[in-house]
């Protein structure tokens, strides 16, 4: 006689189910509720609301933590705070744990380090950058350093302050490159674990154009390149990146030859294959489409694919590659594009939610 011994797993919702988990940070001055929860159909690329939190005053940006345990949102407010939340594994139900100031004003954007320990905050209004940590049960204390950019003349479309937009931690968990737009330099930092301090790497900032405003960053999956949107010169620079350096390689626009209104870089994205680049116009509202020389780094304009709204602030690839979803803030809406993984090309599908001004959409993966 033979016996067989059943064995019964119990699998995150985003795995059983073949779905995944996208969550929506907005404003909240138009009626938003918060942070939005999703499911995302993997083979329809359909969304439907979950759930959604109460009582979070602009959670703009948020990250998710590598363990896929915890969600931090900044309130994008002055003061500036950040909230810790934990997220159900079942459903992507989110619950409050603790909030901490994140040592200035207007916090736009939140970085997990590789190792869940650490968060980095960029502080858009005060122009600073704090490091918080994350304790064992996942909630935040508060800051162990707070550094602050340096003032500059005032120079055009600025208003002569820093503001610094993003924090993007290389792939080695070492290197930190800090994009500020009012002073447009690219700060370089290294992070020190232990410690969980920043400090000034040898060469301390690239200096861009006057006003050409750098604002989000992205490295290449094989680790040699890595490329920054500019808000204020619609215009992508890559870099050639190896040793905590940055080198650069070209500049190329992110507009058509014709179009001669108004426009403002938002967010820049590489696909999970390497292959193709996207980002944001905001006034052109369009996603910029680039193929990427494997060789090089060097890009190639494909073609622009029209947001199907008005403001794109952030967007989204999927984990697989398959569809890239946008955050139109102004139309409050969030639209799904299905990705030509060969050619880069994006097609709308019939997948459009209306959400209140969404600002940052991050996937559970």
């Amino acid at each position: 006689m033979k016996f067989i011994l059943l064995i019964v797993c119990i699998l995150p919702y985003h795995i059983k189910s073949q779905k995944l988990l996208m969550y929506a940070g907005t404003y909240t001055n138009k009626g938003s509720q918060g942070i939005y929860v999703f499911s995302f159909d993997k083979k329809t690329g359909l969304l439907n609301l979950s759930s959604n939190t109460i009582g979070i005053s602009n959670p703009s940006f948020i990250a998710i933590s590598p363990d896929k345990k915890m969600l931090y949102a900044v309130e994008e407010n002055n003061p500036g705070m950040i909230n810790a939340f934990a997220i159900n594994q079942s459903n992507g139900k989110l619950s409050f744990i603790n909030t901490e100031n994140t040592g200035g004003a207007g916090p736009c954007y939140v970085s997990i380090d590789k190792k869940g320990k650490l968060c980095l905050v960029a502080n858009y209004s005060s122009g600073n950058i704090s490091v918080l940590p994350i304790l064992f049960d996942g909630s935040l204390g508060e800051p162990i350093q707070t550094i602050q950019h340096d003032s500059v003349q005032a120079i055009k479309n600025k208003d002569g302050k820093p503001h610094a937009h993003s924090v993007n931690i290389a792939p080695n968990n070492k290197d930190v490159f800090v994009t500020d737009l009012g002073i447009d330099k690219i700060m370089s930092y290294t992070l020190d674990e232990k410690s969980g301090k920043l400090n000034p790497s040898k060469i301390p900032y690239i200096k861009t154009g006057n006003g050409s405003g750098p604002r989000h960053f992205d490295f290449h999956p094989n680790g040699k390149f890595a490329y920054c949107i500019f808000e204020s010169a619609s215009a992508i620079m890559g870099y050639k990146y190896r040793n905590g350096t940055l080198e650069q390689l070209e500049s190329i626009t992110t507009l058509p030859n014709d179009f001669s209104k108004i426009n403002y870089c938002a967010d820049i994205h590489i696909s999970p294959d390497g292959k193709f680049l996207y980002g944001s116009n905001r006034g052109h509202n369009s996603i910029v489409i680039y193929s990427i020389n494997q060789r090089t780094g060097k890009l190639k304009l494909i073609g622009h694919q029209s947001t199907l709204g008005d403001f794109p602030r952030n967007f989204v690839i999927d984990p697989d590659g398959n569809y890239l979803l946008v955050a139109n803030q102004k139309s409050d809406n969030i639209q799904v594009f299905k990705i030509d993984r060969k050619k880069g090309y994006l097609k709308a599908i019939n997948s459009e939610i209306k959400v209140s001004m969404p600002v940052c959409l991050k996937f559970l993966q």
